[in-house]
């Protein structure tokens, strides 16, 4: 994914680079999408095994020597050789000020401990799958819709996805647009997966937000889908605390009950999604 964003690869390397971090994964490639958004993959441990949707604390180390870690999705499927994220940028973070930095060839510190509840054995079956996010919030779902289970569960696959500009959207429109030339998943993918992108401050040929267009009934309208009910529709929600509850409350109203991995339901909210601060 390189038509809109800066990427630069690791160069190639006669000899293994000794890590010098904790759990140290070496950093492969880097794309800046936006002065705001950049992603990178990384070497994967080959004793990781997750489930796609899950996150694993990742970081580097701060200027007292000590890791600083957060929780980052990770936006590769399950089946790939690499590991992949996608980031914000904050200035003054203490995590994302040093680590949008970072070049092919550096380290960062993985923890190799998956968890999460946007996963396939949160939801009960169902024939509509629904991935509801903002921002970075995308990187599970970049994981999920090249799974091949996502498409082997259901017959549609709506991914809402909204942020301010448009620009903003530009890593997840490459991901969608590739998929159905896809080698690997391409035949599965069909015509299940529909994508519905909006901004909310930069003009756009959609707009509006998550929660304005799920209440309002637009998106049901535009993509000639019926409303939201208990019997069809599963969904996954994933984005800033104010968003996650906004969208809890309309989902519910849906009359959709939250799940968990010990308690399968018809929808699953990310409460470990790291925001602006990071």
């Amino acid at each position: 994914m390189t038509e809109q964003g800066a990427t630069m690869d690791a160069p190639a390397r006669t000899e293994t680079a000794k890590p010098h971090l904790p759990d140290a994964q070496t950093v492969t490639q880097v794309t800046h999408w936006t002065d705001r958004l950049f992603s990178f993959r990384v070497t994967r441990p080959q004793s990781l095994r997750f489930r796609s949707g899950e996150f694993v604390m990742i970081g580097l180390l701060g200027d007292n020597g000590k890791p600083l870690l957060r929780a980052y999705s990770i936006a590769s499927p399950a089946w790939d050789e690499e590991l992949e994220f996608y980031s914000i940028k904050v200035p003054d973070g203490p995590l994302t000020s040093k680590l949008q930095h970072i070049q092919p060839g550096d380290e960062i510190i993985l923890r190799p401990k998956p968890v999460g509840t946007l996963v396939h054995d949160a939801l009960l079956p169902g024939k509509r799958l629904w991935f509801l996010a903002t921002g970075t919030g995308l990187a599970p779902f970049a994981s999920l819709m090249r799974e091949p289970e996502t498409y082997e569960k259901y017959d549609q696959v709506i991914m809402m996805h909204t942020c301010r500009e448009v620009a903003e959207l530009e890593y997840g429109r490459q991901l969608v647009e590739s998929l159905k030339d896809d080698p690997l998943i391409g035949e599965l993918v069909g015509d299940k997966l529909r994508y519905y992108p909006t901004t909310t401050r930069e003009t756009f040929h959609q707009m509006g937000r998550v929660t304005d267009n799920l209440t309002s009934g637009k998106v049901f309208a535009d993509l000639g889908l019926p409303k939201m009910n208990p019997a069809e529709d599963r969904a996954m929600v994933c984005g800033s605390l104010a968003f996650n509850v906004d969208v809890k409350k309309i989902l519910e109203d849906f009359g959709l009950t939250e799940g968990a991995n010990s308690d399968p339901q018809q929808f699953v909210v990310e409460k470990a999604f790291v925001g602006d601060g990071i």
